[in-house]
């Protein structure tokens, strides 16, 4: 062979290694660092307007602190820390405060589902009852009397799949914020929200909700509810370990995910940003503790695993189980979810039902035309928060990741303050 022709040979395989390499691999090796903003095609003075709107909020008393986080192309373009973490002691919140994240944790618990379900351990379309016996021949609710809680059924048309829980269309709704019914049910028969009750056992309250009744039939519609604390359970059945093992052995340590937890090791609770609410004002106050649970619950050590709400963590903990997703199920060269599982999570999986103006897929609320046409964000756009004022979104068109994280309940500015760090990342946006 001519050096020329070899020269030539070398450099074609450098150039496929290349292509390769850039192509998914190489990417998903990395960790998420810091870059300037510009170098992934944001606009540095216009993300200051982020600090400007978020540092309102503070001013106008309407939350005491934020913690912003924006990911651009796999790198972070944006992290800082606003307020205060304690207002009577004027200590700043950092931007690696550990937040109570409660219905964040319901996409972690999905992807734990759909490990095992690659894993050919069920099927989506399997009647969880083949797993959880309780949940055998549901009832819907026919007919309820106010005064004593007590209720009427009908047998169901079907069985709850696995994909009915996924997706919200079970018919299981929630204690505290479901139907009027559903919580008086669930009062009385000691089921709870997944929040602020560590001495519970998972697979007690799961086997006891098997038998309460559906507020509609299995796949009529979508109802928040304490699905995804049933597939928590769903979990520890199948793999034989508890929820909070699985996390770790099967997220937290491959993904590097240090700061998120179901209770807080000693040396972390002092990370645990303050819980505040509001008066009647919309004035952030110094709460006292909430009905029916601690507000420093993570810093107990409780044995109730809530799949649909027990976990903490940092902004950059969950940024990194965002960017695994946008990767395709791969971080830093560990894979968790193969990309076709991931693909299956982030697409609609109700049909013509909606949630609100979007739909769902398997664990996320799933951007569709109308949001995308209210807000600057993308059809397909994969998100969802916390009752606590945490929300998050992750962009497979842009490969952004944003999550915005407070702590206060209730938070009458907290939808708006959403929508607007959504239009402030987008107008940042200039290539």
């Amino acid at each position: 062979m001519s050096p020329i022709l070899s020269f030539l040979k070398q450099n074609a395989v450098q150039v496929l290694i290349g292509s390769i390499l850039l192509s998914g691999s190489f990417l998903n090796a990395q960790i998420l660092v810091e870059v300037k903003p510009e170098t992934v095609g944001l606009s540095i003075e216009r993300l200051k307007r982020v600090d400007k709107v978020l540092q309102e909020y503070v001013d106008k008393q309407e939350v005491a602190g934020a913690v912003a986080l924006i990911v651009k192309d796999g790198k972070i373009v944006y992290q800082k820390g606003f307020g205060l973490d304690d207002v009577s002691s004027k200590t700043p919140l950092k931007q690696d405060a550990i937040f109570r994240i409660a219905s964040q944790t319901k996409a972690i618990t999905s992807t734990a589902v759909m490990i095992l379900y690659e894993e050919g351990k069920f099927l989506l379309d399997d009647p969880v009852s083949k797993y959880i016996t309780e949940f055998k021949n549901p009832k819907i609710l026919d007919k309820f009397n106010e005064t004593d809680s007590s209720f009427t059924t009908k047998p169901a048309k079907r069985e709850i799949t696995i994909r009915d829980l996924l997706t919200h269309t079970s018919g299981i709704s929630y204690p505290l914020i479901g139907s009027k019914e559903a919580k008086a049910i669930y009062a009385k028969n000691n089921i709870p929200s997944g929040i602020g009750t560590p001495d519970y056992v998972l697979a007690d309250v799961i086997k006891r909700l098997g038998g309460m009744p559906l507020i509609h039939e299995p796949g009529e519609r979508f109802s928040y509810g304490l699905n995804t604390d049933v597939l928590g359970y769903l979990v520890e059945v199948v793999s034989g370990k508890s929820l909070n093992d699985f996390f770790k052995e099967r997220i937290f340590e491959p993904l590097g995910m240090k700061d998120t937890y179901f209770y807080l090791p000693e040396n972390k609770k002092n990370r645990l940003a303050k819980l505040y609410t509001e008066d009647d004002n919309g004035k952030t106050i110094v709460p006292e503790n909430s009905p029916g649970f601690n507000n420093d619950y993570p810093k107990v050590n409780g044995k109730f695993y809530a799949g649909g709400a027990g976990l903490t963590s940092t902004a950059y903990d969950y940024a990194i189980f965002l960017q695994t997703m946008l990767n395709g199920g791969e971080y830093n060269g560990k894979r968790i979810l193969s990309p076709a599982v991931v693909n299956l999570m982030t697409r609609n999986q109700i049909g013509d039902l909606n949630q609100g103006r979007n739909k769902f897929g398997l664990g996320f609320s799933i951007a569709s035309s109308k949001e995308a046409a209210r807000i600057p964000i993308p059809e397909n756009t994969f998100e969802w928060g916390g009752i606590f004022g945490t929300t998050y979104w992750a962009d497979p068109k842009n490969k952004i990741v944003g999550l915005l994280m407070t702590q206060e309940y209730p938070n009458s500015s907290w939808g708006e303050m959403q929508d607007k760090f959504k239009v402030l990342v987008y107008q940042s946006l200039v290539k």
